[in-house]
């Protein structure tokens, strides 16, 4: 269904879920405690952990678990690439909901997308729950008359183009000392010294 901004906003703080475009690819999204709304309607395991997107970088940190070094390390990164196509995964903290990462509820991703209509969205509803807009293990869609070709439920934006680069974010797993590489895209962390 197309709705207005206002009226998506509105249905998003309800619990609904809905789809928006990002600077990357388009976007499910949810209340971060309603995500196995999209773990449901894309067929996903348990076993693959969502995104938790916001508008900006301090609307994420109380979901995230760290000392006083890391966040500089952190901040570093994030002031260079946010908002933009990187996703960190950092220690979670106890804020965020076990269903975002069922499997490892000890870590979350988190992410700042470079797209005026997220922007505006999240910077609305807070911190969502997201992931690719496709059945788990198929292409992403990059239209959206193919979200509502496949996902009927899922509230749309009206007169909006969802199609953004169509490259995902790269992710990028903090391990003590470095970042792991989980998915390259468009961002390159191989250069940073720490």
């Amino acid at each position: 269904m197309n709705l207005s901004l206002e009226i998506l906003i509105k249905a998003a703080k309800a619990g609904k879920m809905i789809s928006f475009p990002t600077d990357t690819v388009p976007a499910l999204a949810t209340i971060p405690r309603q995500a196995e709304l999209i773990y449901a309607a894309k067929q996903r395991s348990f076993d693959k952990p969502l995104i938790l997107m916001a508008a900006k970088a301090e609307d994420l940190w109380d979901y995230v678990q760290c000392g006083n070094r890391e966040y500089q390390i952190w901040q570093k990164i994030v002031n260079q690439n946010w908002p933009g196509a990187l996703t960190l995964v950092l220690p979670a903290s106890d804020k965020v909901p076990r269903v975002m990462n069922p499997q490892e509820p000890t870590t979350i991703g988190i992410r700042v997308p470079n797209h005026p209509i997220a922007q505006t969205i999240l910077a609305q509803t807070g911190p969502m729950a997201t992931t690719s807009a496709n059945l788990s293990g198929q292409p992403t869609l990059e239209t959206k008359a193919e979200i509502k070709a496949q996902f009927p439920e899922v509230l749309t934006l009206e007169l909006t183009e969802y199609k953004g680069l169509g490259i995902p974010s790269t992710v990028a797993k903090w391990t003590e000392n470095n970042w792991q590489i989980l998915r390259q895209g468009s961002i390159k962390l191989d250069n940073y010294e720490f």
